[in-house]
């Protein structure tokens, strides 16, 4: 078997970009700790260590050129998403060994969190094909969306540390100074594009919109509980605050899978959505944010990635 294991040191707890003593030690731990993974279970397979931002995409890009068997990423949903991307509708499949902070498409997959028995799954689990979002190009796998979540995506990542505490104390710093913006949202559920689109927001506020791949932003807060990744639908999720702080207050409905019932909240299965606003948004694939123009179009892209789980 032809197989790339791809290993991100920079990704979980910690940020390692500020050195790169303790980024080459972090490496070569996870370098080690894989290719010993690999001989216990008998496969023979490459391990190459990302350097830098979108490594990970293009040691992928050639895994896929050269038909690999099978390619696996150990590192956070963002190396996960330049994986992903660059496997997308290929036969190459991807495993995944969670390594991050949050790792929301791996918790949604059912993969294990502990290295040794995600390694296990890479060689032993079945394949799966999964649907994938498409926001102007850029795919996503798990979860994408715009206003508080990207603003507070695009804070966390740029810290020196990761893990929920910091995630949570981040949001709460966000939530003081954040303004909702204005979205104008339509979503389209049937099966074509021709198909009439509804109104879900029309000209008003909202502290985000969320369109869901999967079930959950990661560490169990569950953004759109009904997303399924194989259904050929998006789940988009709106929630229009009174004020921030009141819907951080009531954010418990993200961690006990009941966000339907958080005031405000209108959530819907659409197969292709619109958002626009009168200023250029802040947006977010997979956790990493970007900045966009006033309209996203946003469509799913179905069995686009075979995964193995």
């Amino acid at each position: 078997m032809r197989t790339l294991v791809i290993v991100n040191p920079a990704a979980g707890t910690t940020r390692m970009h500020s050195s790169r003593q303790r980024r080459s030690t972090a490496g070569m731990g996870r370098h080690a700790t894989a290719r010993a993974a690999c001989a216990r279970l008998g496969l023979d397979a490459d391990v190459a260590v990302t350097e830098r931002p979108g490594h990970a995409r293009e040691l992928a890009q050639r895994a896929r050129d050269a038909r690999a068997d099978l390619v696996l990423v150990w590192g956070g949903d963002g190396t996960i998403n330049e994986v992903a991307s660059a496997l997308a509708f290929s036969p190459t499949p991807l495993a995944i060994v969670p390594g991050g902070s949050g790792n929301g498409l791996a918790r949604g997959l059912g993969i294990p969190l502990d290295p040794d028995a995600a390694f296990a799954v890479a060689m032993n689990g079945h394949e799966r094909w999964i649907d994938a979002g498409d926001i102007d190009g850029r795919l996503f796998f798990n979860v994408a969306g715009v206003g508080f979540d990207a603003r507070v995506a695009q804070a966390f990542n740029r810290g020196a540390r990761r893990g929920l505490p910091l995630y949570i104390w981040t949001s709460l710093l966000e939530a003081i100074r954040y303004e909702p913006a204005k979205y104008r949202v339509t979503g389209c559920g049937g099966p074509s594009s021709a198909a009439p689109a509804a109104v879900l927001l029309d000209d008003a506020p909202a502290l985000l919109v969320a369109v869901a791949n999967g079930a959950q932003y990661g560490s169990g807060a569950r953004i759109a509980p009904a997303a399924r990744f194989d259904d050929g639908r998006l789940n988009v999720v709106i929630i229009e605050p009174r004020s921030v702080l009141r819907a951080l207050v009531e954010s418990h409905h993200l961690f006990d899978g009941t966000i339907e019932r958080m005031r405000g909240c209108t959530t819907r299965a659409v197969r292709e959505v619109t958002l626009s606003s009168d200023q250029p948004m802040l947006a977010h694939v997979d956790g990493e944010p970007f900045r966009a123009g006033t309209t996203l179009r946003v469509l799913v892209r179905e069995q686009a990635l075979v995964v193995r789980c």
